[in-house]
This record gives C-alpha cells, sequence and structure tokens, in this order.
C-alpha cells in the first residue's frame, strides 16, 4: 500500500499543477472574467459546486477550486467541512483529483466527432426515469480496449442484455473499446445503451459528473452537502468501473477518488486487491481476467439485481435494443406504414376460449413471399378469471416494447398505425414471426401474470384477412377512446399513489387522477390502477379521495394525510389543480415544466426536448434546477405534458387560457387536444395565440406578441 500510496500523492499533486498552469494560461489568453463551465447543466461546475458549495461561472472563481484541492490532497480542512478519512487520506487525494479532472475538462475538453463529451441535464433526467422504472439496471464506466474486438462486442453484448448502459471512455493516444464495437458494426447511441464519452482517461470525469447531479436532481440536494450526495451516490446510483488493458497512475488515482461514490472498479490487469471498504458495498477493488465472467462479476460487485426474461427466441432480447433502428440496407421485411396493411390488437376472452401458449400463423411466413413488405395482422386474445376490460389497451400498449426490445427488430406505433421491421441479420439466426407471438405470450405472463391466466396469439399475413380482422379491432378503439375520454376526477372515488421515482427523490410523491397523469408522462390513472391490481404492495397505491377541503385547489383530507406520510413528513398538503397554492411536488423526471410569468398574467410551458432559452431567460435546464429534487415550488410544477389539454389543468388559476408561450415543436406535437379543449371553452384560434421561440424570444417580445393576438390571458385577474 506504501507505494500505491507514494503513486496517488504524486500523481494527485501533478494534476494539480496541471489544472493550476492550465487555468493561468487560459487566464492569460481570456482574462479573470471569461465564463467556465459545461453546456447543458444547471449546477455550475458539477463536483465544485455539490462537493464544496462553490458556484464557479468564470476563470476568476476557478481558482478556488485549486486551492480546495491543494487543501483536500494535503489533508487539511476544506469548503463546506469536506472529510474524507478513509484509506489513510488516499480517498480524499482521489477527490481531490476529481475536482481538478472537472476543472481540467471545463477548460481544455472540445466534444470529439463520435462522442458525447458532457451528459446535459436533460440526458440525465431521461436515463431518470429509466433507471427509477427499472428499464435501466445499472451503469457501466468502461475505460480502455479489450483484448480483441470480439470479446470487446461479447463484453457490451453482456451489459446490454443484462438493461446495463454502457459509458465508455478512451486511453489516450490508444485504440479504445468504441474503435473495436465500430469495427464490428454495433451500433452505439443512447437508444442502444451505448454511449462513447471520450476518447481520453479524462473523459471519465462526465460519468462522475451524471452520477453527482443524479443527487442534486433526483436527491433535493444542494450545493455543498457533501455527506449527504456521496451516500446518494453509494446508496442509490447503481454504478461501477470496468479497467480494461490498462491500469497507469492516473487511471489508479482517478479510481480512488470514484471509491466515494460507492463504485467498485474491475480490471482485467493485475493490480492489488481491495476489498470492502467503508464507501462500497462488497469489494473495492477486482481483478477478473475471464471475460466469460466479466459482467457477473461486475453485477455482483455493486449488488444490482437484474430482471431478465430468458426467452425462447434465437436472438438477444433486452431494453437496450428498444431503440435500435433497422435500416433499408440491412432490411429482411417489413409491415405497415406506407408499405401494406398492419395492426395490432389485444381483447380479452372468457378462459375457455383462450388456449394459452397457443401461437398460430394463418399465411405466409418471412422469406415464403417475395418482396420487401407483407401485410400483418397482430391478434391477441388473453383470459383472466378476474380480468377487467380496462386493462386491454394497457397490456395492448406493451407489445410495441415486447417486440422492439428483441435485436434486429424495429417496431413503431399502436394500433392500425405499426410500422414493424425485420432485419436479415435476425432472420439469419432463425427469426420467424412466429417469435413475436412466444415473446408476447412470455412478457404478458411475466409483467402482467397478477391479471393474466392465459394468452394465446394468432398473426395473419393475407390481406384479406388482416383487412377482416382490423375492422372489428378499430370498432374497439373508438369504443375505448369514449370510455377513457369520459372518466373524470369526479366519477371516481380513488386516486393513486406513484411512488417510483423516490428511488431518486426520496421526498416526492406523484398523486395521479383520471385528469392529472404522472409528471413523466408514463402512468396514467388506468395505468396506476393496473399496476396495483398486479402487484398490491408495489409502487402504486389507492387512496380513497374522502373528504374534499377545497374544491376549487384540488385537496382532500385523505390525500395530503397519505402524502404527508409518504413524502417522510416533509410535505404537508398538496393542490392537484393548482401551481401556486401548495403544488405537487416533482422527481426531476417531468416532461415539462409549467412556469408562472406574471407580467403576462399567465404561464409558459416548456418541454425537456427544448435547449433554447425562454422568455423568462432561462432554459428548461435552469428551470429544472429550481423544481425537481421532490421540493414543492410555487409558481413551477413539472408535468406530463398530456396534462396540457386535460379540464383540471391549472384549473384553480384559469386553466388552458393561461398558456401564453411553449416551444413550437411541443405546440404543433399538442395543437390538436389543444385545439379541442380550447373549442370546448369558447376560445377561437387558441393556438395560434400562444407565443413560440420564433415570435417571441424575450419578455418584451411576448407581451407585444399577446397584445396583437387579443390573448385571453390579458384579460384574466393577475396570478401575483
Amino acid at each position: 500500500m506504501s507505494e500505491i500510496a507514494k503513486i496517488v500523492s504524486e500523481t494527485t499533486q501533478k494534476l494539480i499543477g496541471l489544472a493550476e498552469s492550465s487555468l493561468s494560461d487560459v487566464i492569460k489568453k481570456n482574462g479573470e472574467g471569461a465564463k467556465v463551465g459545461f453546456e447543458g447543466t444547471a449546477f455550475y461546475l458539477p463536483l465544485a459546486y455539490s462537493l464544496l458549495g462553490l458556484e464557479v461561472k468564470d476563470l476568476k472563481g476557478a481558482k478556488d477550486i485549486i486551492a480546495q484541492a491543494r487543501l483536500l490532497a494535503e489533508g487539511k480542512p476544506v469548503s463546506a467541512g469536506l472529510v474524507i478519512p478513509y484509506l489513510d487520506g488516499l480517498l480524499s487525494k482521489g477527490l481531490a483529483t476529481l475536482l481538478v479532472e472537472e476543472l481540467l475538462a471545463a477548460l481544455l475538453h472540445a466534444t470529439q466527432d463520435g462522442y458525447l463529451g458532457f451528459v446535459p441535464d436533460t440526458v440525465l433526467r431521461s436515463l431518470g426515469v429509466q433507471l427509477v422504472d427499472g428499464r435501466i439496471a445499472g451503469i457501466a464506466v468502461i475505460i480502455g480496449c479489450a483484448k480483441d474486438s470480439s470479446t470487446a462486442v461479447s463484453i457490451i453484448r453482456g451489459f446490454q442484455e443484462k438493461n446495463i448502459v454502457s459509458l465508455l471512455v478512451g486511453n489516450q493516444g490508444q485504440r479504445n473499446i468504441r474503435d473495436q464495437l465500430i469495427e464490428e458494426n454495433v451500433e452505439l447511441g443512447l437508444d442502444n445503451y451505448i454511449v462513447p464519452l471520450g476518447q481520453d482517461e479524462l473523459s471519465s470525469i462526465y460519468a462522475v459528473n451524471f452520477a453527482i447531479r443524479a443527487a442534486l436532481t433526483f436527491g433535493g440536494y444542494k450545493g455543498g452537502q457533501w455527506n449527504g450526495v456521496l451516500k446518494y451516490t453509494q446508496e442509490r446510483v447503481p454504478a461501477f468501473v470496468v479497467v480494461l488493458g490498462k491500469l497507469d497512475e492516473v487511471i489508479v488515482t482517478t479510481g480512488l477518488g470514484v471509491l466515494n461514490l460507492g463504485f467498485p472498479i474491475i480490471t482485467d490487469m493485475d493490480a492489488p486487491q481491495l476489498g470492502k471498504i467503508e464507501t462500497t458495498k462488497y469489494e473495492a477493488l477486482v481483478t477478473e481476467k475471464d471475460y466469460d465472467k466479466l459482467v457477473a462479476r461486475c453485477i455482483e460487485m455493486r449488488g444490482i439485481k437484474i430482471k431478465v426474461s430468458h426467452l425462447p427466441i434465437p436472438v438477444l432480447y433486452g431494453p437496450a435494443f428498444e431503440g435500435e433502428r433497422v435500416r433499408r440496407e440491412n432490411l429482411k421485411i417489413e409491415f405497415g406504414s406506407k408499405y401494406s396493411c398492419a395492426f395490432e390488437y389485444l381483447v380479452s376472452r372468457p378462459m375457455e376460449m383462450v388456449d394459452d401458449g397457443k401461437v398460430e400463423l394463418i399465411g405466409q411466413d418471412i422469406g415464403e413471399a417475395g418482396g420487401k413488405a407483407m401485410p400483418l395482422g397482430i391478434y391477441v386474445e388473453v383470459a383472466s378469471r378476474n380480468f377487467n376490460k380496462d386493462f386491454e389497451p394497457i397490456l395492448e400498449r406493451q407489445i410495441h416494447r415486447y417486440i422492439n426490445e428483441a435485436q434486429g427488430v424495429m417496431h413503431m406505433g399502436q394500433r392500425e398505425m405499426i410500422w414493424v421491421r425485420i432485419s436479415q441479420e435476425a432472420f439469419d439466426k432463425g427469426f420467424r414471426l412466429k417469435h413475436f407471438g412466444v415473446l408476447i405470450h412470455a412478457m404478458l405472463h411475466k409483467d402482467f401474470g397478477a391479471i393474466v391466466d392465459k394468452v394465446q396469439v394468432t398473426l395473419f399475413t393475407k390481406e384479406e384477412d388482416v383487412k377482416k380482422h382490423l375492422k372489428g379491432a378499430m370498432d374497439a378503439f373508438v369504443a375505448r377512446d369514449e370510455r377513457l375520454k369520459d372518466l373524470t376526477d369526479e366519477k371516481v372515488n380513488t386516486f393513486y399513489s406513484c411512488a417510483l421515482c423516490q428511488s431518486f427523490a426520496p421526498n416526492h410523491i406523484c398523486i395521479i387522477t383520471p385528469e392529472r397523469l404522472g409528471l413523466c408522462g408514463a402512468y396514467s390513472w388506468l395505468d396506476a390502477k393496473a399496476a396495483y391490481e398486479i402487484t398490491p404492495t408495489g409502487g402504486n397505491q389507492p387512496i380513497k379521495k374522502g373528504e374534499c377541503t377545497d374544491e376549487v385547489l384540488g385537496q382532500w383530507k385523505n390525500i395530503n394525510d397519505f402524502i404527508h406520510e409518504k413524502s417522510n413528513k416533509t410535505i404537508s398538503e398538496v393542490s392537484m389543480y393548482s401551481m401556486l397554492v401548495s403544488p405537487q411536488s416533482s422527481c426531476g423526471c417531468f416532461e415539462c415544466i409549467v412556469a408562472l410569468i406574471p407580467e403576462a398574467a399567465g404561464v409558459m410551458v416548456v418541454n425537456r426536448d427544448y435547449a433554447g432559452t425562454t422568455p423568462l431567460g432561462m432554459t428548461f435546464t435552469q428551470l429544472a434546477g429550481s423544481v425537481g429534487g421532490g421540493v414543492q415550488t410555487p409558481g413551477f410544477i413539472g408535468v406530463g405534458k398530456l396534462y396540457i389539454s386535460s379540464k383540471k389543468f391549472i384549473s384553480a388559476e384559469g386553466g388552458l387560457a393561461r398558456i401564453v408561450w411553449m416551444p413550437k415543436d411541443l405546440k404543433d406535437a399538442m395543437r390538436p387536444r389543444i385545439e379541442a379543449r380550447a373549442k370546448a371553452l369558447g376560445l377561437e384560434d387558441f393556438c395560434d395565440k400562444i407565443a413560440d421561440e420564433t415570435t417571441a424570444a424575450t419578455l418584451e417580445e411576448l407581451l407585444e406578441f399577446l397584445k396583437t393576438k387579443s390573448h385571453p390571458a390579458l384579460g384574466m385577474p393577475a396570478l401575483i
């Protein structure tokens, strides 16, 4: 350990010196007032902010980071009382290294072609949803290069199959695992759970920043609350580090810094083994040279619980393949879209009418017909002794995910608007149409076993059969829409909670009503009801509304009592219909933010995908810094985008008529729903009276636009 201590001490001092000289050079060139930071975050330099409480915005402020890192490396008192006593001060030196590496990345790093670089807050929130709902089981930070390209593919596929996202970091001047994957034609990208961060070891700081901001975003911690931040990453961020092919002094020292976050290190290199320490759940550093065991060893060391369905299909299967695209040059066959007639439909039947496990193909299979397109009808029949017809559309929507998670298969749309593609590679491996039925049967039983006893799938490929059964399906689709449209808050006596995001935001709890879906946009009232039926002890619990204490604000005694208890007694009341009085808290996974613009007597709605600046002078990311983490922020709420057209949308403040600004893409996507709601309210041409970034970029331009359009909000009472 004495030799390692010497290496770590010398490396830490070298990196601090490098940061100091680099900062000096940049100051000479640009001046102390020049800005420093990362694009796409509201947390300044996130490590310095979270651990030291420093809000570094310019080069002059960056000097404080170097001074604090030097004190930390020497074991002396630093900002916010940061003390890391473990391993005789080695972890403290490692943390000092992370702080100056973050500064170096901000000063010197430019985004490299083919690499993501810094992970913006919007991507963090998107991944947060998937970590919460289980689609992502963990995060692997992979540094270096495997022994050969086939081994690289094997490792990555192993993580994909276990629903683990791989963040790739290169070695300076050497081939890295990204190069190996490209050689093997592996499709990279966030949708495929393979994200190259950068081509040198310094890029690992982007993964560290990602984890730290999870604590700030979802845990609700503030700058300088280093103890809570590190405890959060240790307990709630399921990440680990894999070092392949090279273990130098910078990687070792950076690794000791990462151990503070609770992330164990697994390497294929000879290295001193390190058992459990105070910050890790199990071992801190191990060597694993058997690549067939590497993935399992990583999962074991981090204590990640994996849920994998081993389906009898000839291709890999898992959420990592959900975003995979089958391109025309690799296409074997496609169904639907503009190429053929296709649909998917799920219906419940009496028990005696369904033969569980039966998969029948009526018509030709892939490879038996000429051409690149075929008709397709996916007809799923389910039966159960306690099935509710309201569950039909919920189960039917899962078909999209189930098919998409097969490697080499692409699925888009739903109902009669589907588009399915199968790749030549999947066909060559033996994938056939019957496998759609096999995986739908298996996954419905796995996910909905509490409400599904039997599943039978029939696949039609004759055009006359497809059109015949589509007619009956269309009648059912219309009836469903009418049933859901009539479901209101007043017609039910029970709302549902959603605690799925408490794994990231411990004090947050969603209340889902028929007219207000979950703020992530993924859970409606019917979804929550079905989830409770499936898992009565799960994150979706029924709450009897009971006595209404304020009809306008939308408050009920039972709801408030439940929230007070489940928010760890941090929130005493919530208004379901107000954004000004005790608004619902937010975890950080929201699709949109609704923000007050008092000068316009209205509100703006901005979605997560909008990267520009709003009339308030803030981006979505900056706004989100005030809304997430399980806190109530009057005047700001996180919402699912479909809530915008709900009758209950901020109805206590006047509802839809208060919307004065939205990004154009969001407005266009929501236009049919907004116009339908506006028509019911007697608001003519309302969408065209809502400003967007093309008509009003500033508050002054917004007010002028609203006057020109005679927006109804201008005639409404002031909001504050």
